[in-house]
């Protein structure tokens, strides 16, 4: 009975192992689309709808490009900028309290 559950208990923690390793990250328009989801689920709990109100303007909501698409670009510019503002303060080789200043400055604009 012992070794029955020793194995039960194995092949679970051998089949999670897998499992984590084959998880991939999302696309760029999955995560587009998830961001979508955010706003417009953020945009129905504000007006409160329930039930099919909800799904009449969560299914409006998200056939809409407006909503989702000022947030995720914003969020591509600002992390194009830190990766450019990045990979600059490696060039100047910059550490410590001259890294911070240097980043600061540079994302600022």
């Amino acid at each position: 009975m012992k070794a029955m559950i020793a194995l039960v208990a194995l092949a679970f923690a051998t089949g999670g192992a897998f499992a984590a390793e084959g998880k991939k990250e999302p696309s760029p328009a999955q995560k587009a689309q998830q961001e979508k989801m955010k706003t417009c689920n953020a945009e129905a709990s504000e007006k409160a709808l329930k039930g099919d109100e909800r799904k009449q303007f969560m299914s409006t909501c998200l056939k809409k490009d407006a909503p989702a698409a000022p947030a995720a670009a914003a969020k591509a510019t600002q992390q194009d900028r830190m990766k450019d503002c990045n990979a600059e303060a490696g060039t100047k080789a910059l550490k410590g309290d001259e890294r911070k200043k240097f980043m600061s400055e540079c994302l600022k604009g």
